[in-house]
């Protein structure tokens, strides 16, 4: 049985690959929600571990949901309403919060459509490169559905209230042009340069001190749902954390030597 999610690890950066490309890479099958915990788990137990990207195998990034098992009523879709409910909160949603709880930068490498849960799922990462060929779109009103995955709290965060909701609202798809005037990806690159700029981006990321690059990630992820006085004070707890590692004063070494630092995670 191939591997749905397939995990690579190359020095400090993992690669997490969506692997369904004959359909085009959906989620919310029974053995995802487990995938990705036992992927993010991985990855944050792991030290050397500094980036993570994740990409769709094939010619999409993620289409989405399983609109067949929708249509069929069949697995997380069928039963009562509250069955339906816990299946999210089991299924489709322990995605999303893996993701979303990884504790190193995660960049998207959307080669593809990413499209209604699979524009979430690239949402929550830290960063969007596209492909020349992405589309973006959370279509879920076309398909009589809410934008149930947590894109409705995420994107307004990303692109503004005015374009989530004309985007929400319509069910219009958006090509990477677009979505890169918008902020929904910092950078557009020609399709077979994708994971060459992702690498490229991982590695800048790869060289800051890595606990405290997770520090910073968690400040920032922090300061989305806290208050100003909560995110200073939680930065002077983690700034004194910081000041007691031995990768400050191999930067503060290598600034005064003119020299690049070299970072052990100490």
């Amino acid at each position: 049985m191939t591997d749905p999610l397939l995990f690579e690890k190359n020095g400090h950066i993992v690669t997490l690959t969506m692997n369904r490309p004959e359909s085009r890479n959906p989620l919310g099958e029974p053995e995802d929600a487990a995938n990705y915990q036992a992927a993010a788990t991985r990855i944050n137990m792991d030290r050397d571990v500094r980036c993570v990207v994740l990409t769709g195998a094939g010619s999409a990034f993620s289409a989405g949901g399983n609109v067949k098992a929708m249509k069929e009523q069949d697995g997380n879709f069928s039963g009562p309403g509250v069955r339906i409910a816990d299946g999210y909160r089991e299924g489709i949603h322990q995605i999303v919060r893996a993701i979303w709880g990884i504790q190193v930068p995660v960049i998207a490498a959307v080669n593809g459509p990413a499209i209604g849960l699979g524009n979430d799922v690239a949402c929550m990462c830290d960063t969007r490169i596209a492909s020349a060929k992405a589309k973006f779109g959370v279509t879920f009103l076309k398909i009589g559905l809410v934008p149930g995955d947590g894109g409705a709290w995420l994107l307004p965060k990303i692109i503004g209230m005015a374009r989530a909701s004309e985007l929400f609202f319509t069910g219009d798809v958006i090509d990477a042009t677009t979505a890169a005037q918008w902020g929904l990806v910092s950078k557009v690159v020609e399709h077979d340069e994708l994971l060459v700029e992702a690498y490229k981006l991982a590695e800048r990321m790869c060289v800051q001190p890595p606990d405290v690059l997770r520090m910073t990630k968690r400040l920032m992820r922090t300061g989305m749902t806290n208050s100003f006085d909560t995110v200073m004070d939680m930065s002077a707890s983690y700034q004194a954390l910081a000041h007691h590692t031995d990768d400050h004063m191999e930067a503060l070494d290598a600034f005064f030597e003119k020299r690049p630092p070299s970072y052990s995670g100490k």
